[in-house]
């Protein structure tokens, strides 16, 4: 089975409640549901949340949801504890809870390749970015080996260009941005949540490292997609305009 979980926690500390915040007529938490219902691959949809209000809004609009531990340091925990009470959860999908725009396609290509590549321990995709994108380190880079598996992920624009008449080929783009979605095998998410934080981990506060360290194969599906995600209230009017601008409001 390919289990999806959206976490969804209260105590945002830039925005809390955010799960709930209208955007266009609805909870954005229902937003991101919707999208995620359309995908392909997903055979059972689970709203992750350690708030009652939350789960209140979900049971409104008929989504199935789970309540979790409010103590969990990460999303990646609070999906770790609805897969272990997912046996036959062969793949599990980390969809985060703030992308109101998520693209269905994206998060079947992640599935796929991780169906289609058995030595792959979890997935993620990533976009190609100019060199203005690379230089915000709120703005995850990745770089990858020629098989395509993740070789390190950094807030510092990688990989470094020492000269700077270096031009990438044509189908290896040279800035890779790293997108939030995380496709794994059960056995390999329970196994990274149990390892806990690692020093690069903590250096660049940047979770996925862990999976690194830990010796983990890391598939990077290159999509178009970079997603729009709300982390603060001022978000949310550009969010509905795009929306708006999409037809999907």
């Amino acid at each position: 089975m390919i289990l999806g979980v959206i976490p969804a926690r209260w105590g945002s500390t830039r925005f809390p409640g955010k799960p709930l915040c209208q955007i266009a007529g609805k909870p954005m938490i229902r937003w991101v549901w919707e999208r995620a219902r359309l995908c392909r691959h997903l055979e059972r949809l689970v709203v992750a949340t350690d708030d009652r209000r939350i789960r209140q809004a979900c049971d409104q609009f008929g989504a199935e949801t789970m309540m979790t531990s409010p103590d969990h340091p990460s999303g990646t925990d609070r999906v770790a504890e609805v897969a272990m009470k997912f046996p036959g959860a062969d793949i599990v999908v980390n969809i985060q809870g703030d992308e109101p725009l998520l693209d269905p396609a994206v998060v079947d290509a992640v599935i796929g390749k991780l169906k289609e590549t058995p030595d792959l321990d979890m997935t993620t995709p990533a976009a190609p970015a100019g060199k203005d994108i690379a230089a915000q380190p709120d703005i995850v880079k990745v770089v990858t080996d020629r098989e395509g598996r993740a070789l390190y992920f950094s807030r510092a624009p990688i990989p470094y260009r020492r000269d700077s008449s270096a031009e990438a080929a044509p189908e290896f783009p040279f800035y890779r941005r790293h997108i939030g979605l995380y496709a794994y095998r059960r056995d390999f998410l329970l196994r990274l949540v149990t390892a806990g934080p690692c020093l690069l981990e903590s250096v660049e506060k940047l979770e996925q490292l862990r999976a690194l360290f830990v010796g983990g194969r890391v598939g990077v599906v290159d999509v178009d997609w970079t997603g729009m995600a709300v982390d603060r209230p001022e978000d949310v009017r550009l969010v509905e305009k795009e929306l708006r601008l999409s037809g999907l409001a």
